[in-house]
């Protein structure tokens, strides 16, 4: 941006002592007093002066007296203006909400070498370029007119500075706080809550509830982790009620939304937007070119810049060229015109005769060399570039690069490699602090092309002969330098200057700055590139002038060392940044001895002042003003609302969002300028309207290196008038800088195209955003001023990101209370809100050669989740103002309209059936399993039915259908004569995998008790594991435990009694000692329909519920199972599941004994010591059957990954698996099952064996892959359909595709139908719906201590409201859809394939709409690498978001922005709380199910050790 600064031109003239302290406060007050507030009848006053009030006299006496950093880092003008307004809002406050962090990530220090220069500047005056597009300047400052910005922005907050957050708030009323957290928690016990089994409470007190659970226990939470232990960062707020508050932020009303114009509908229809009448627009006429004068020959000007080279270093060789200082005590270096020129000439020919052979040289006229210079050298730069000059070689200056990490380094490399360069020139020095490999060269960067490296110091190069001499030709079309621009997207071209445009471009200036020969410059640009090198190094030249060059280490330490020079050498000229400004007036101390009464002319490159224009292509002078020019200077007060739609209106300084711009002169002199449109054809602007500046003239760049297209579109345009005729027959260069033309041919800059972010449909400059964010009291917050502003897309749409560095002495609940003052600042100003505002540790952001913020660095470490934030601030809530409308809810349509509709439409009605269950064998005559276990021990007493495999992959132990008999009715005969136990008592067995469970559970049939399977408590985990057997013991009214005697022990140990006291026990029976006789008389079930077993397990929902199985139901599950997988006793089978509950436990303990295959049982528990344990089994038996849970598969995955060639070196073959069965109650893990295809495809695994099974609670095998039959099928459907339950097939790779696997062949027996959950009428085919199944292996139903098998009775007897209303199904609480094939099964018909989409229990109802968690946490772990696992949930209607980090604790703010786009983008849902945790804390059950609701208690009640707890406002 390049506008007039007044009070940086004020505060000079005080510097330049032309102005008393008196005259300086009325000046002050002066320009001040245009900004402020005027009510009619009161007399303006300047709120804050010297002279206004003794308090602020003696606080301004006092800052200027004192000498400490942080005082000379302040601007008073701005901060006592901002102060001031701010005190006029101090009474509104806005809450924030802290975040909650752990100890350890509080105390941590925020930088690792804090080492400011002795003045730094930072204020809101003009924002240099360092802020938005990352230049070389140190400090980001402010836009000009911040003078009345100041009081803008105070006017504009809504807070003050005593601004409070969450924790100031919590601390000052604990109380208040925790009543609030109470009141939640007791609605949310009120609700329908899941029973926490992994606490318990002595004598608990059974609640009725709506689940069908069964019990509802009041006790404490669990702790996960290291709880105890953990402090969050606010004091003792509680999450809970942090959430309150937020939802309570939430409803405040907010700026209205704009129009919706992305409509979420199904046959991809996008809403056409009518252009809103409202919205102001350009209503002037069009505009028209200027013309700049003419540019007169200058008198005695050299034809190029060589022959000037010639000129002054024969005529004038003692003449002073160029003045060199340092930081350190060495004295200034000077090289003289006749030094340059001699080795100039030097370099020259040793570039072109003595690098290579006389045959072959390495460079030739017109080839492209780099040069390597440090910023503290620029004689030998000026050295290098006129040598190559000289020697008609083409120098492509770049920056040294210090380590393989620079910001833009690769980029550079490869400008360097699509030029051509193989040399780079460099210094001595500069080549030993290059990074050298091993054997000594200078190192390979990375994307740099192999370069050969040519040291220019004088002791290095060869003296020409006499008779050798350049030719020095008149400037011409030939290539002089390129010059490198980095854009907006961190890419790196290399502009194109001509001989011809550098010796016109240097005319020009010396025109337009009335240069005259042996006039003195002081520099402190980078003369490498921009305006340094077309001053310092081309036109000081062509002028003979004598340049005095301050490099920036100088700066840093001496901020006045510009000033000092000025008076030293009595310059005339002296080209600065506003920067170096700010630094001087920060340190300027009464000086006396100061005297600039030499200077004629400040030149400030980043646009604080109107001497000249910076253009991205190299045109550097496209507007200025001419010395004594009659115009006066023009400004403006423009509407900033109005600018923001690219349309100029004037508007008083009365108001928040008005811009001041001040002109920055006419065209220059042979240029002609004209301003297009920013989109389309190049097509002039009106008159009132902001667009592209464009120039013709011969001093600008004519290309981009080797990109022809690009070139064209910006160096070559033609701009159309409306009637789409030509405005002119010269071709313009576009700018890069956004403005219009004013009165008198004025040109006025209103920013830059690269920092132009275009939000909502209005467009907004990146420097209006930092300055209104620095003026919110940045000193006290911001190191050095270090803030950038860049934009991101999510979700259709730009979202505005504000990073900034923290300084190191900042509080969190301080750095807070800035953040949301600048969220204020900027949305009272700009009307748009910032999406993510953080600050990160002071020196860490990547910085450009001279400082400044390398803006594409920092924006792609932000998108990559690598900006390692130590506050991090979401507000996607009123930034996201596009996302699809929420659904509204639509009269319910009756079950038999439903029906009819599908009828006159052909669809059938969604169900399916198995095969018949009417062959029978001959162990199917038997009712029971304990007659089948009979009769198999007299017709097969030596057939092995279980084998079971130990951790070394050997046979550990096995049993026979005899041994298994005789070890069963010892049993029968221990819980007989030693537990004394009746029948029909009930058994709790806690036995780990093994042969013992499966012993134990047949005993229990022959003495006619109810067996219960009870995982064993964790030794390593008893106080959370062991409350769970006691629950399930007592709600399952176990009259016993039967265990080993190693269990036994540990239920008997001091952890264990801490836990859960030993006296509740029931009575502990040990099998490992049984009774030496037999049982006299084995129990016979009189009826089949009477309980065989119950089965206990977890739900996702966290639900508890115990099912009963009769004998009849388990007789016809095992005989289905049979069929449908083809078991036979010549059949092995490999089971590894988890023995305790749904069909792991059937295949572990029944299915052997009923079908006579043996089953090779490896535990899950092994793998965790050996992984290779199960595949290892499944190739050693040839094992052409398996099955396994998906935890098992993701540990084959995370552990084998990287030996499989080992695996297959040791003969591991799984060729012969015909079918790989993971058995699960939820959704097929597509992604899961194809990772391990294809891990394991080099072991002989083919894709087409591993399938999925799927049951529930009221039928523990609904469908089953099986070995005979069609392939599993895979369909896409569109997951916003889903959302509204609706099922809708796209292709592969279609967006929002979401990929469902069928869940296996329906089992025989079994049929299944497809029902509206809350009409219970059947629907059609493809539609979402719950899955109803009627079979005979349905569970009987709930188990319940309080009987209240009513509570859901419908589960098991539910009946259609139409159609077939006389069929008794069994609901499974399971949404899916039935869809009929092309394939054909086994009889010859048509197959239907059932798809299992989720649970409706964890269904999440946001925004009208549905969505299951499963697709949620998808999206998030693919987000960032170091997320490796994710669960979400909803809390009084805000998602909830708990992510596993496996990195440090400093990661963990770089997953808060990930989280939130990941979801916006693909689910269009805003999280609102993101929980950052540890590894293994969200938990998990045995068959690899998160249990989601769980979590979410632990989380609510505090018991998480999280990391970080972030609440997006």
């Amino acid at each position: 941006s390049v506008r007039r600064d007044v009070k940086i031109l004020v505060c000079f003239l005080f510097f330049l002592g032309d102005i008393t302290q008196k005259g300086y406060e009325k000046k002050r007050s002066k320009l001040l007093q245009a900004y402020l507030p005027h009510t009619p009848g009161v007399e303006r006053r300047i709120p804050v002066t010297p002279s206004s009030s003794s308090s602020s006299s003696s606080r301004y006496q006092r800052r200027r007296s004192t000498g400490t950093r942080d005082e000379r880092y302040r601007s008073d003008v701005h901060s006592e203006a901002v102060q001031a307004a701010l005190e006029q809002h101090s009474e509104r406050k806005m809450a924030v909400l802290l975040p909650s962090k752990r100890q350890s990530l509080i105390g941590q220090t925020s930088m690792d070498t804090y080492t400011p220069p002795g003045v730094c500047c930072v204020t809101v005056l003009s924002v240099s370029a360092d802020s938005s597009s990352g230049s070389d300047a140190e400090g980001s400052l402010g836009r000009a007119g911040g003078v009345s910005m100041d009081s803008w922005i105070s006017r504009a907050l809504h807070g003050s500075p005593s601004t409070s957050s969450s924790s100031s708030s919590h601390s000052n009323s604990s109380a208040n706080a925790a009543r609030l957290a109470e009141t939640n928690m007791h609605s949310y016990n009120s609700l329908s809550a899941p029973p926490d089994i992994t606490s318990y409470m002595p004598d608990p007190a059974p609640i009725s509830v709506r689940r069908p659970q069964v019990a509802m226990i009041a006790r404490p939470l669990p702790k996960y982790g290291n709880a105890e232990l953990m402090e969050t960062g606010d004091g003792d707020s509680r999450v809970s009620a942090k959430i309150q508050q937020l939802v309570n932020t939430l409803k405040r009303p907010k700026r209205r939304p704009l129009r919706e114009f992305f409509v979420e509908d199904f046959e991809e229809l996008l809403e056409v937007q009518q252009p809103d009448p409202s919205l102001p627009h350009p209503e002037g006429a069009e505009s028209t070119p200027i013309q700049g004068e003419e540019l007169n020959g200058l008198k005695n000007c050299p034809s190029s810049l060589e022959a000037a080279l010639l000129r002054w270093g024969a005529i004038a060789s003692k003449a002073p060229c160029l003045t060199t200082t340092h930081s350190n005590a060495k004295q200034p270096y000077t090289l003289t015109y006749g030094k340059l020129w001699s080795k100039s000439l030097k370099l020259a020919y040793n570039l072109l005769h003595k690098l290579g052979s006389k045959q072959e040289p390495i460079i030739h006229p017109g080839d492209r060399v780099a040069l390597v210079y440090p910023n503290n050298d620029p004689a030998a730069f000026m050295v290098a570039f006129y040598g190559c000059l000289l020697a008609e070689v083409v120098p492509v200056p770049i920056e040294v690069p210090l380590t393989k990490k620079d910001a833009g380094s690769q980029q550079i490399g490869f400008l360097l490699g699509s030029c051509g360069v193989a040399v780079a020139l460099t210094s001595d020095a500069c080549h030993k602090g290059l990074p050298k490999s091993a054997s000594g060269d200078v190192m390979q960067f990375k994307g740099w092309p192999k370069l050969l490296w040519v040291l220019t110091d004088s002791k290095h190069l060869s003296k020409p002969p006499r008779e050798w001499f350049p030719l020095i030709k008149d400037a011409n079309n030939d290539t002089a330098y390129i010059e490198y621009k980095t854009c907006k997207d961190g890419s790196v071209l290399g502009i194109t200057v001509t001989r011809m445009a550098m010796l016109t471009h240097c005319q020009t200036l010396t025109h337009t700055c009335g240069y005259s020969e042996a006039e003195t410059m002081v520099n402190v640009l980078d003369f490498k590139k921009g305006i340094g090198l077309w001053h310092s190094v081309q036109t000081s030249v062509l002028n003979m002038l004598h340049v005095v060059s301050v490099p920036y280490a100088l700066m840093k330490v001496n901020p006045l060392s510009w000033i000092q020079k000025v008076c030293q050498y009595k310059a005339k000229v002296v080209c600065v940044k506003s920067r170096d400004l700010h630094w001087a007036l920060m340190a300027y101390k009464e000086q006396s001895d100061t005297n600039m009464s030499s200077l004629r002319m400040l030149l400030i490159a980043d646009g604080s002042n109107p001497c000249e224009c910076v253009n991205d292509e190299s045109n550097p002078l496209e507007c200025a003003p001419q010395e004594g020019s009659p115009k006066p200077a023009g400004r403006g007060v423009l509407s900033m609302t109005n600018l923001s739609h690219g349309v100029i209106r004037v508007d008083t300084g009365e108001k928040l969002s008005v811009l001041a711009l001040q002109d920055v002169g006419t065209a220059m002199p042979g240029a002609m300028v004209c301003v297009v449109k920013l989109e389309g054809v190049p097509q002039l602007c009106k008159t009132d309207e902001i667009g592209e500046i464009c120039v013709s003239s011969v001093a600008t760049g004519t290309s981009y290196y080797g990109l022809t297209g690009m070139s064209k579109n910006t160096f070559e345009v033609c701009p159309m008038a409306c009637d789409s005729g030509l405005v002119s027959d010269c071709v313009f260069v576009r700018s890069g800088l956004l403005g219009f033309v004013g009165p008198g041919e004025m040109i006025f800059i209103s920013g830059t195209l690269e920092g132009l972010m275009q939000v909502g449909g209005r467009k907004h400059n990146a420097d209006d955003i930092i300055a209104t964010a620095l003026a919110v009291e940045p000193m006290k917050f911001i190191y050095r001023g270090r803030t950038v502003v860049f934009s991101v897309n999510v979700l259709y749409d730009e979202r505005i990101v504000l990073v900034a560095e923290q300084r190191p002495d900042s509080t969190e609940e301080e750095s807070y209370q800035w953040m949301s003052r600048v969220l204020q600042a900027i949305d009272g100003i700009h009307q748009v809100g910032v999406y993510c505002l953080a600050l990160v540790p002071a020196n860490t952001l990547p910085k450009t050669p001279l400082g400044g913020i390398h803006l594409s660095e920092t924006k792609q470490l932000f998108l990559e989740g690598a900006l390692h934030p130590c506050s991090i601030l979401m507000c996607p809530h009123s930034c996201i103002t596009n996302l699809p409308k929420p659904r509204q809810k639509q009269p319910e349509v009756g079950p038999a309209s439903v029906m009819v509709g599908n009828l006159v439409a052909g669809k059938r009605m969604a169900q399916a059936s198995g095969r018949d269950l009417s062959h029978m064998e001959d162990n199917e005559q038997f009712l029971f399993l304990s007659e089948v276990l009979q009769w198999r021990a007299q017709t097969t007493p030596d057939h092995i039915l279980y084998t079971l495999i130990n951790t070394r992959g050997a046979i550990g132990s096995s049993l026979t259908c005899l041994q298994l008999h005789k070890r069963a009715e010892k049993i029968a005969t221990l819980l007989y004569e030693r537990g004394q136990l009746q029948d029909g008592d009930h058994v709790a067995l806690v036995f780990s995998p093994g042969l013992d469970l499966i012993a134990a559970f047949y005993g229990c049939l022959y003495a006619g008790c109810i067996p219960i399977t009870v995982r064993p408590p964790h030794p390593q985990n008893i106080s959370t594991t062991l409350p769970t057997v006691k629950m399930i013991l007592e709600v399952s009214r176990s009259v016993c435990v039967m265990t080993t005697q190693a269990i036994s022990k540990l239920l008997k140990s001091r952890d264990a009694s801490v836990a859960v006291d030993f006296k509740s026990w029931p009575p502990i029976l040990e099998t490992d000692d049984l009774p030496k006789r037999r049982c006299p008389l084995l129990y016979k079930p009189c009826d089949p329909d009477s309980l065989a077993y119950l089965d206990f397990s977890v739900s996702t929902t966290g639900m508890l519920a115990g099912v009963k199985m009769s004998h009849n139901a388990t007789s016809a599950l095992c005989r289905s199972v049979k069929l449908q997988c083809e078991l036979y006793p010549s059949r092995e089978v490999a089971v590894c599941l988890d023995p305790y509950c749904g069909l792991g436990f059937v295949l572990w303990c029944l299915c052997s004994v009923y079908a006579g295959q043996q089953s090779v049982l490896i535990s899950p528990m092994d793998l965790e010591v050996n992984p290779a344990l199960w595949l290892q089994s499944v190739s050693q038996f040839k094992v052409r059957d398996t099955f396994c849970s998906y935890s098992v598969m993701e540990l084959c995955i995370r552990s084998l990954s990287s030996l499989t060639d080992s695996l297959k070196a040791r003969g591991m073959d799984l060729t012969r698996v015909r079918s790989c069965v993971v058995v699960a109650e939820e959704r097929p893990r597509v992604a899961l099952t194809q990772s391990f295809c294809k891990l394991f495809k080099d072991v002989g695994l083919h894709p087409r064996a591993v399938s999925t099974a799927f049951g529930c609670r009221v039928n523990l095998a609904i469908c089953l892959q099986g070995t005979s039959g069609p392939d599993p099928t895979t369909v896409y459907v569109d997951m916003r359909a889903l959302r509204h339950d609706r099922v809708r097939l796209v292709e592969r790779g279609s967006p929002h595709s979401l990929p469902l696997m069928e869940s296996g062949k329906i089992l025989p027996g079994v049929r299944i139908i497809i029902a509206n959950p809350e009409t219970k009428g059947p629907i059609g085919d493809s539609h979402l719906g719950e899955i109803w199944v009627h079979s005979p292996q349905n569970a009987s139903g709930y188990f319940t201590v309080l009987g209240e098998e009513n509570v859901r009775s419908d589960h098991f007897g539910a009946r259609l409201s139409f159609g077939d209303t006389q069929t008794v199904w069994a609901r499974t609480g399971y949404l899916g859809f039935l869809r009929r094939t092309d394939l054909t099964d086994a009889s010859g018909e048509r197959h239907d394939a059932l798809y299992v989409v989720g649970a409706l229990d964890e269904v999440m109802e946001l925004r009208g709409m549905k969505y299951h968690p499963i697709d949620i946490e998808t999206s998030i772990i693919r987000a960032h690498r170091n997320i490796t696992e994710c669960a979400a949930f909803t809390w009084t209607n805000l998602l909830v978001v708990v992510v596993e980090l496996d990195g440090s604790e400093q990661e963990a703010l770089d997953l808060v922005p990930m989280v939130t786009n990941v979801v916006l983008e693909e689910h269009y849902l805003i999280v609102g709380v993101v929980v950052v945790v540890d590894t293994g804390v969200i938990p998990i059950n045995s068959r690899g199910e998160k249990q989601r609701m769980h979590l979410r208690d632990g989380f609510l009640a505090d018991q998480l050790d999280h990391i970080y707890v972030a609440y997006n406002m």
